[in-house]
């Protein structure tokens, strides 16, 4: 896996949802909210779960990486019924999905550690 990859496409997701707010586009936001369709989410719940999963970072990785897709998934359930103030409002600063984000790269970069100690 490559963790930094990773932590970039879910920090792009932001750029993705702006986008779309901008443009007044819609998204499968279905699709956006499940969190073993993405590379990492595949990772996290195929070899990972089995090479991994005994490690005390992998649990919280896979929590928080989860709740990324939830948040995200409820930004673009937003844009989608054409509430893009709401939408935007939801991807400033102090939100449930700036924090989802946040936490996910944490989590990531933590995995990433001790998967390489």
């Amino acid at each position: 896996m490559d963790f930094d990859k990773a932590i970039d496409a879910h920090v792009e997701w932001k750029t993705k949802l702006r986008g779309a707010i901008a443009a007044q586009s819609t998204l499968d936001a279905a699709a956006i909210g499940k969190d073993n369709a993405c590379p990492l989410g595949q990772w996290l719940h195929g070899d990972a779960k089995i090479k991994y999963g005994h490690l005390p970072t992998f649990a919280g990785c896979v929590s928080a990486h989860a709740v990324f897709h939830r948040e995200a998934s409820r930004v673009a359930a937003m844009i989608n019924d054409k509430r893009y103030t709401d939408a935007d409002a939801a991807l400033g600063a102090g939100t449930p999905y700036t924090s989802a984000s946040m936490a996910t790269g944490v989590a990531i970069a933590k995995l990433r550690k001790e998967v390489s100690a």
